[in-house]
């Protein structure tokens, strides 16, 4: 296994971390127990979760993947071993803290509390603000993002946030903070307030990048790489579809978009033209589609882990050995030709 630092923590996390979000509701609890202890004998040190996950969010599994998760640190008693990511939910469930569930201060400490609960234990390494209060260009919204807001509103809620997390570093119970589905304003924002006022420096931006999307490039991946920041990539195989499963309409019994109660964004013809393209590439060079989607990804610079999920043992061990393969010159030109031809699918 591969590691990169976290920022300027002094921590060194695995390449490949490990997405969590299909525990209970794809996965049963011995899935996940199975999938951690796998990961965790392979060098995979960093576990990412969330308070909102099972996906697709909902009354009926908000939190069930963090209980696994706590329930595996209970029967292992093995916390020391992992490098553990959690997240706040951001606004838009009416379900959830009665629908006033911004991110400030009050939902901050409730939140925090929740998790160590669930997941049974004293503190969590790196906690992350899911989206900002002011919305997203992720989640099928790049075409559509307006992004209007009152600036010194936004500015007094981020100090809000920085000085409750601050309060919460020195109380034990979480130990790094990073950002989810942020822009560049909002990272770069950040950083400036916490440098201006010694507030807890950002850690970490998780946003979506794989080879279907590649939002983050260029200004993001600038700030993450000159600002020690980098990138935890989700969803690196695009929800699975860049393993070809879904091409032309395909729905696979169990898989995660034919399960899925949301609508996608990420399916039709935009998408599968680029996607056929990518296989094909791979196929040429006898290559895993889905590795070398993985390689393509681990190969950034900016990218500090490279977040996979699995809902089978067989693709959680091909994911994991994506670390030892080596993209040519030759590939990565030819990945950059498809890329000019379908620069943002979706």
């Amino acid at each position: 296994m591969e590691y990169r630092k976290l920022g300027r923590t002094g921590l060194d996390i695995s390449l490949i971390g490990l997405g969590t979000m299909t525990w209970g509701w794809q996965n049963t609890q011995d899935d996940g127990f199975e999938q951690m202890d796998y990961a965790l004998t392979h060098g995979v040190n960093f576990f990412d979760t969330a308070e909102m996950y099972a996906i697709p969010p909902s009354e009926a599994h908000f939190g069930t993947t963090e209980t696994i998760i706590g329930n595996w640190f209970k029967t292992r008693q093995n916390r020391d071993k992992v490098i553990l990511a959690s997240k706040i939910t951001g606004p838009g469930f009416e379900w959830l803290r009665e629908g006033q569930n911004q991110i400030n201060q009050k939902n901050i400490l409730d939140a925090v509390e929740g998790s160590l609960s669930r997941l049974q234990t004293d503190y969590i390494d790196l906690y992350q603000l899911h989206w900002p209060n002011r919305g997203s260009y992720h989640f099928g919204k790049t075409w559509c993002f307006s992004p209007k807001f009152d600036v010194q509103a936004e500015e007094d809620n981020f100090l809000e946030v920085l000085h409750t997390l601050q309060g919460l570093i020195q109380a034990g119970k979480i130990r790094h903070i990073g950002l989810s589905n942020e822009t560049a304003w909002g990272v770069n924002k950040y950083l400036q307030l916490a440098k201006e006022n010694n507030l807890p420096r950002i850690a970490s931006i998780q946003n979506e990048y794989s080879l279907l999307c590649r939002h983050f490039e260029p200004d993001l991946s600038e700030t993450a790489l000159h600002e020690d920041c980098g990138l935890l990539a989700w969803s690196p195989l695009a929800r699975g579809i860049l393993s070809g499963k879904y091409l032309n309409g395909k729905k696979p019994a169990g898989a995660r978009l034919t399960l899925e109660t949301r609508t996608e964004h990420r399916v039709g013809e935009q998408v599968d033209n680029p996607t056929q393209q990518y296989i094909d590439l791979a196929k040429r060079y006898d290559l895993d589609p889905c590795q070398m989607a993985l390689a393509f990804v681990n190969s950034r610079p900016f990218v500090s882990s490279t977040l996979i999920g699995a809902t089978t043992m067989a693709q959680l061990r091909s994911n994991i050995d994506s670390v030892s393969l080596n993209l040519s010159d030759e590939i990565l030109n030819e990945i950059e030709k498809i890329r000019r031809k379908h620069p943002m699918p979706f």
